[in-house]
This record gives C-alpha cells, sequence and structure tokens, in this order.
C-alpha cells in the first residue's frame, strides 16, 4: 500500500461556534465563501490553510473532544480500490467502503479502522483550490517536494497573513505502541524516520520527515496537531498575531532534535494542543536513511534550549482524555 500524503484531520468539537472562531480569526485559517468556510454540512465545518489542499481541519460537532478521522492521499481510484482489497484480506474494520465521499471536496474514498479504533480515509480525486496564497507549483508537495536544499518547505507556499499553509503532521497517544508501529508500517507502508527511545515514533509517507508521530501512553488520545507554516517568519508572525489576542504560548518557540522542525505550541479553546512548525526536514535519501535513536533528554525536545521543558498544563492537554474511537454516537447537529 503506498500512502502519498497527509491531508486533513478531524476533531470532535463540544464547542463549535467557539472553536470555529478561534480557527478563523485566530489561528490564521483561509476563509472562503461568505461563511468564511471551505463548507459545512449537518454535522461539521471544515477549514483550509493557504495550499491548494481543499481543507486540513475539520470540527464535527459532538458532546467529547476526540479523533474523528484522520485522512490521507493515495495515487488514484483503482489505489482506493486496491487498499480495500488487501485491508479486506487482512480483516481490518471497513467503516465505509470505496465510494464518493459525501464531504466537502468529495472524491473517492474509504474508512477503515486501526487497532484502537481510530478512523483512517483513504482518499483521491479530492477537489483543489487555485493557487491563490500558494507557490507556482500549486502549494502542494504531493510529490515529496522540498526546497532547493532539500531541508525544509519554505517554498511550500506562503500565506499574506502568516496563517498555516499545510497539516504538517498529527500527535497521537497509544496505549499499544508496539502494534501500532507495526500496523502502520506493515499494513499501510509507512516508515520510521527516528525513534525517541522506545516511547515516541516518527513515521513518514514520503520524504518529508514525519506526518504522524505515536506516542507511548496509557490510553489512545490526540496529542497535538501541526500546522505546517510557509517558514520561520510566517511562525513568529502567527506567535506575534497570537501575542496581539492576549495569547501567549504553552510552549516554545524551540526546535525539535527529531525533524529539526521549529516549533510552537498553543491550547485552542476545546483544549486540544496545537503546534505551529516550520523548517521540518526532509529524507535525502530513502535508500540509505537509518533511523536514529534519540535520547529521552531535553536537548532532544528543544535543541536550541530555548522552550525549556513543557509545563504541567501542556502536557496534560497532550495527554488528553481516554479516547474510545470512531463511533457515530454522541453527533450533533450544528445548526
Amino acid at each position: 500500500m503506498k500512502i502519498l500524503e497527509i491531508r486533513h484531520v478531524g476533531l470532535l468539537s463540544p464547542a463549535t461556534a467557539i472553536h470555529a472562531k478561534f480557527y478563523l480569526e485566530a489561528w490564521g485559517l483561509r476563509q472562503a465563501g461568505e461563511d468564511r468556510l471551505v463548507g459545512e454540512d449537518r454535522y461539521a465545518r471544515y477549514f483550509r490553510g493557504a495550499s491548494t489542499e481543499h481543507h486540513i481541519l475539520s470540527l464535527h460537532a459532538a458532546k467529547r473532544p476526540g479523533l474523528h478521522h484522520l485522512a490521507f492521499s493515495v495515487d488514484g481510484c483503482e489505489a482506493v480500490d486496491g487498499a480495500a482489497t488487501e485491508l479486506e484480506r487482512r480483516g481490518i474494520t471497513i467503516v465505509a467502503n470505496p465510494g464518493v465521499l459525501d464531504e466537502p471536496g468529495g472524491g473517492y474514498g474509504l474508512r477503515f479502522l486501526d487497532p484502537e479504533n481510530r478512523c483512517i480515509e483513504l482518499s483521491a480525486g479530492v477537489a483543489r483550490h487555485t493557487n491563490e496564497g500558494a507557490d507556482a507549483n500549486g502549494g502542494s508537495d504531493a510529490n515529496g517536494g522540498s526546497n532547493a536544499n532539500g531541508g525544509s518547505d519554505a517554498n511550500g507556499g506562503s500565506d499574506a497573513n502568516g496563517g498555516p499553509l499545510r497539516l504538517c503532521h498529527v500527535g497521537l497517544n497509544t496505549a499499544r505502541f508496539e502494534q501500532i508501529v507495526a500496523f502502520y508500517t506493515d499494513v499501510l507502508g509507512f516508515r520510521v524516520s527516528d525513534w525517541i527511545e522506545d516511547q515516541m515514533v516518527f513515521l513518514r509517507c514520503g520524504r518529508r520527515h514525519h506526518v504522524v508521530v505515536f506516542t507511548r501512553a496509557d490510553h489512545a488520545s490526540v496529542n497535538h496537531v501541526a500546522y505546517g507554516m510557509s517558514g520561520v517568519d510566517a511562525l513568529m508572525k502567527r506567535v506575534s498575531n497570537l501575542r496581539d489576542r492576549g495569547q501567549e504560548p504553552d510552549w516554545g518557540p524551540g526546535r525539535h532534535g527529531p525533524g529539526n522542525n521549529i516549533f510552537c505550541y498553543y491550547k485552542d479553546p476545546v483544549g486540544y494542543v496545537n503546534e505551529c512548525s516550520s523548517d521540518l526536514a526532509y529524507i535525502e535519501d530513502e535508500a540509505t536513511h537509518e533511523p536514529a535513536v534519540w535520547r529521552r533528554v531535553p536537548e532532544t525536545m528543544d535543541y536550541w534550549g530555548t522552550a525549556g521543558a513543557p509545563g504541567f498544563g501542556v502536557r496534560k492537554a497532550m495527554a488528553g482524555d481516554p479516547d474510545p474511537g470512531w463511533t457515530a454516537q454522541g453527533l450533533v447537529e450544528t445548526r
């Protein structure tokens, strides 16, 4: 199975109106149309970044926080059908068979459950925006693109308002660390970029250092959601804009060891932890890359030493509440 790129994340939200206002006014996600939304349906609202990807975040009205689904792209409808055949052969639960996706942006896709009941979507043919606010190549790195030095996504597009370009990666907590790593690598075809001892693993599907990070924990939950900025200037401008609104970073700015990316973390109104991220490393040569095992020391989490250790509040938010996984129960209408 070959997954190309991360598309978007769907989050459950007990307060969609306040939540949506934060992402539009404070976080800098893009407006589209009179409602300043890419789209909405009976249960959810959808938001875009500055790239051509149709949307990078959806908020699904619910009675509790948690992961609704995580979406990745594959190369065409045949790849979706092939994935369904492979998943069925392995006895993996498919919750939405291959077909036209009933969400803004459309496309053709399927949804299935991982071993901890996370809903994963694979899709192709999803509508894309024009390259307004993105680079001359459409602001997409579906082919694993990078800048001339191969070291960051600084040329991956820009936003005059300093808002996010795209979804960079999603951090997830797992109580089944070894089983989850095996599932995502052996079944879905992700590759290990790096480890932090036996506590964290950084997984990629293209050349970008990671699109999913799993952390060993007592239960499954969302750890954080990272939004890719067009560069360090855009990241620091977002920090400044949030400070003007009275919101200080919960952790950062700093620079992570694994991935070498610049980071700054904030909690949103519902309690999810967001990361502004830029300058993420790319894997130069798939054939020769060997995952490093980083020590679990402060320098690994913040190479610069500017951010210090994350405080109790952000660590508690990253731990999250236990997430039972995919369920249609608990969803409520947004209007």
